[in-house]
């Protein structure tokens, strides 16, 4: 388990590359960064800037070129397909624009899932506590049909957060919704890290989303190159501007060399 205080992952001089040769795309250039535990981190940056690829390198989804990424005391590139997967299973949860429910089973029935997955079978108190915690309770015997978006969100949260993950990774979390239940999924979500000590990494475009975060880190050209902390919309939005001009003008002088 990670330590209070500690980390619940951390990534050290990662690359990835696509690709050999001279025909390769470096998509992570050698990124070192730490997550502490019970912290809620945005991770943004210019399109192709490498924000999906290092949140696959983070989660386990694929395995960097080299470096490593140690996540909750496990290095996972010492371990194999089965391992990692049941480490995805067990200590990592995820969050998409999707909502990933199923269609025939009530909310109670898909929060649980994981759990089932894995053999293990649900405490109903916890799964009680955390439909309490997203504000489900008076829906947990409903189809996700029955839910408006945001609940459905909510669902997938609760899904996320029933197995007390050591990570839970959100890609574009609220992109599917409205602005009023976006900020309420992010309020939950921000609440996760604060009240529950949730460690959360979410890639997202919208400032107003990542102004919920503890930490913005800033991603371009597969590089680290800047960091928020306790970040406004407006302040990020101004960085992101920036990013993306300096983006144009490198693509545009290595486009022209």
């Amino acid at each position: 388990m990670s330590s209070p205080g500690g980390e619940a992952i951390r990534l050290e001089s990662v690359r990835k590359i696509y690709g050999k040769g001279d025909s390769g795309v470096v998509a992570l250039g050698g990124v070192t960064i730490g997550f502490g535990a019970g912290s809620f981190t945005a991770v943004m940056g210019p399109s192709g800037s490498g924000k999906s690829t290092f949140l696959h390198c983070a989660a386990g989804l694929d395995r960097p070129t080299s470096g490593s990424v140690v996540l909750d005391g496990q290095e996972l590139s010492g371990l194999n397909e089965t391992a990692l997967t049941k480490l995805r299973r067990d200590r990592i949860g995820f969050i998409f624009q999707a909502f990933n429910l199923l269609p025939a089973l009530t909310v109670r029935e898909n929060v649980t899932v994981p759990l089932r997955l894995a053999g293990r079978r649900p405490d109903r108190r916890q799964v009680d506590a955390v439909l309490a915690r997203v504000g489900l309770t008076e829906r947990q015997k409903h189809l996700p049909g029955e839910l408006s978006g945001g609940q459905q969100q909510r669902v997938a949260i609760a899904r996320a957060l029933v197995a007390r993950p050591a990570v839970i990774f959100a890609d574009e979390p609220t992109g599917a919704l409205d602005t009023r239940t976006a900020a309420e999924v992010l309020h939950l979500l921000a609440e996760s890290a604060r009240a529950a000590g949730q460690t959360i990494v979410m890639v997202t475009h919208d400032p107003v989303a990542a102004s919920y975060a503890d930490r913005v880190v800033f991603l371009a050209d597969g590089q680290l190159v800047g960091q928020l902390l306790s970040p406004t919309a407006d302040a990020v939005a101004e960085r992101m501007t920036h990013l993306g001009a300096w983006a144009e003008r490198r693509h545009a002088f290595a486009g022209g060399a």
